[in-house]
């Protein structure tokens, strides 16, 4: 009769290794590739677009969000994780739910190689999405900031998307530069046809968006 050591093992922990204290921070303002996935909270409000249960809604403040976790894809502090909250509304006033979508602006553009003054129809359009799911699983960079948690405790968080004209943008996603009408006027036929032809592979249709999308 052999012995169940996996049994025995979840019996006694004398045998478990001692545990590891937790990971410093990452340095705040350090730029890092990430994957976004949401968090499902199961609120929909479909007179606003938010459908398929991914918003989450305060039971204290009434306020509407999204949960995010964020998985560092490469370099010193990959495979590590980052959670933060893209607002969606508050009942204070419109500053939270506009500081999302500025957010969410940005991070498209930063997935997309979108330059933010670039107001081409192809801009336009990759600025777009269907719903939230579009948002679930995308890869964009983004800077580490750190603040405190309930707690008083220290914590990295993500505000801030790393959008095509900051200096370190190409380098880090491996793509080229855009130049766009706004930075170099003569560019401005060129980069429009760049712009179309990243624009679709990566953007999605634009037909039925809803208002917040837009």
């Amino acid at each position: 009769m052999t012995t169940n050591n996996t049994t025995a093992s979840w019996n006694d922990f004398n045998d478990a290794e001692s545990q590891q204290s937790g990971f410093d921070l990452i340095p705040k303002g350090i730029i890092v590739p990430v994957r976004m996935t949401i968090l499902p909270g199961g609120y929909d409000d479909p007179t606003q677009g938010w459908t398929g249960g991914y918003a989450t809604e305060s039971f204290e403040t009434g306020s509407v969000y999204l949960s995010c976790e964020f998985v560092v894809l490469s370099g010193e502090y990959a495979k590590r994780k980052v959670w933060s909250l893209i607002g969606l509304h508050s009942r204070k006033g419109p500053t939270w739910g506009q500081m999302g979508r500025s957010f969410i602006r940005a991070v498209l553009n930063s997935a997309r190689n979108v330059h933010p003054k670039d107001e081409s129809p192809q801009a336009a359009a990759a600025r777009r999405i269907q719903g939230f799911a579009d948002l679930d699983g995308i890869e964009f960079l983004a800077r580490i900031d750190i603040e405190k948690d309930g707690r008083g405790d220290d914590k990295n968080v993500i505000h801030v998307a790393i959008e095509p004209d900051h200096p370190q943008y190409a380098k880090l996603m491996g793509v080229p530069i855009k130049a766009t009408a706004a930075s170099n006027p003569t560019a401005a036929v060129p980069a429009a046809k760049s712009t179309q032809t990243a624009t679709q592979a990566t953007a999605p249709a634009t037909t039925g968006k809803p208002a917040w999308a837009l």
